[in-house]
């Protein structure tokens, strides 16, 4: 294919709207427009920011143009005018969709929520992406596995890792649901062991020795995670620091700095005019990395942004499915410099974007 190429995104909710505007910052993709059943705010705003709107059923379309909204047609209009669909919608609906796009030809990326199973291959970029170039299907793994990929999986190829063992306190819902089902004065432990991310980064690091145990707790801001990696060698905090700090889309935040917690790091996004103040960026906190006395034992805190981290990810599938570009790091680059991407947020002149690949 040649560029641009016309990108679909079918549900405009958490992830949906900001792949749209992810897409839109890219100088060889366009957004074709985005789908959707709802007629509240979220649609109306897509429309305020000039996305063209379709209805990705004939209930939702009708509903929309009785809302007053004037979507251009269907999601099958959409799909047909488009050269790719990233399919943005809630977990399992996303699966009955697939057949759809492959009788339409068309290609397809779908979102971590969905089962390994349904497309047969999950995507890190930084891990994989000579793998994704051509598919027809991809699955962009979950906002926790995207992190451990970048995180566990930079020390993996480093040589580092024996086995990893991994606490993931979950954000209890997304800051739009807050006022639906988010747990208040407790955590709810996942009774699972492991939990569904270890396995889940194994699709694409058969060879990670991986177990991860998660809980959920009363706050939106994102996940942490605790992770613990028994190394294969002494190694030291210095040669951590060098492995992390050259990894892919992880950035160094400070405790010293007053990045204390999350919020901190919500804050500082705000300041720094992200938009919707989100982080696609691991913010690891550079000042609590440690290794055990005699070097075989990495212990590591990090904030895993779960609204916005896969959003670099899918425009990096958009461009291996598709042919734009057949070098990775070359593909990471470009998104990172459109994006803003960064190493770190303080204490550095380094420009926007100016962070390479892992």
């Amino acid at each position: 294919m040649t560029s641009p190429i016309r990108v679909a995104v079918n549900g405009y909710g958490v992830i949906g709207k900001r792949l749209a505007d992810a897409v839109r910052t890219q100088d060889d993709m366009t957004l074709a427009g985005v789908a959707d059943i709802a007629t509240d705010y979220r649609v109306r705003t897509a429309v305020e920011l000039g996305i063209l709107l379709y209805g990705a059923t004939d209930e939702a379309t009708g509903a929309m143009r009785s809302a007053g909204l004037a979507p251009l047609g269907t999601l099958d209009d959409l799909i047909a005018d488009s050269d790719i669909v990233v399919d943005a919608t809630p977990k399992k609906v996303a699966s009955l969709n697939k057949e759809r796009y492959l009788a339409a030809g068309r290609k397809a990326i779908f979102q971590g929520g969905e089962k390994h199973e349904l497309t047969g291959f999950s995507f890190v970029a930084s891990l994989n992406y000579a793998d994704a170039l051509g598919r027809d299907l991809l699955r962009v793994v979950s906002c926790n596995t995207t992190a451990l990929g970048r995180v566990v999986g930079s020390l993996h190829r480093a040589g580092l890792v024996r086995t990893t063992r991994a606490v993931l306190f979950r954000r209890g819902t997304d800051p739009w649901e807050s006022h639906l089902n988010a747990p208040l004065n407790t955590v709810v432990p996942e009774t699972s062991t492991p939990s569904h991310q270890g396995p889940d980064l194994q699709t694409i690091v058969p060879d990670l020795d991986v177990v991860t145990m998660a809980a959920k707790g009363p706050f939106d801001l994102g996940h942490v995670h605790f992770t613990m990696v028994e190394t294969t060698r002494p190694t030291s905090v210095d040669e951590v620091r060098d492995v992390l700090g050259d990894a892919s889309r992880v950035a160094f935040v400070r405790a010293d700095e007053g990045i204390v917690g999350q919020n901190s790091i919500v804050e500082l996004m705000r300041d720094l005019g992200r938009p919707r103040a989100d982080l696609w960026e691991v913010a690891l906190w550079e000042d609590a990395i440690a290794v055990r006395p005699d070097g075989g034992e990495i212990y590591l805190v990090y904030h895993v942004p779960n609204e916005a981290i896969v959003i670099p990810e899918t425009i990096d599938a958009i461009r291996a499915m598709t042919g734009l570009e057949s070098d990775g790091a070359r593909s990471i680059a470009k998104t990172d410099a459109a994006l803003g991407i960064r190493r770190r947020f303080v204490g550095t002149r380094e420009p926007a974007g100016a962070a390479g690949p892992g």
